[in-house]
């Protein structure tokens, strides 16, 4: 049950997983124990284990098309139009 059984160890459990990239994918089970792969659905992690949601919730990835909302948001979501010329003050001296 100590040092002696650690020495034992070296089949793996676990392997890479196609869809989360982690090392979760259990050999044996074939089944990812962090995003629950080949089920179709995404494991959650909702009311038990806050800090798991937080890592994998909107916001964490790239956000290639929520990141630029917030800027669209301001210029009312126009789209096609050129944007009106800034007034600029000429202050002479």
């Amino acid at each position: 049950k100590g040092t002696q059984s650690f020495g034992t160890r070296r089949n793996k459990t676990h392997s890479l997983c196609i869809r989360c990239g982690r090392t979760s994918y259990h050999n044996a089970k074939k089944v990812c124990s962090s995003c629950g792969f080949p089920a179709a659905k995404t494991r959650r992690f909702d009311g038990w284990s806050r800090k798991q949601a937080r890592k994998r919730g909107q916001g964490t990835g790239r956000m290639r098309s929520l990141k630029n909302v917030p800027r669209r948001a301001k210029n009312g979501f126009r789209a096609g139009t050129t944007p009106k010329p800034k007034i600029t003050k000429n202050i002479k001296k």
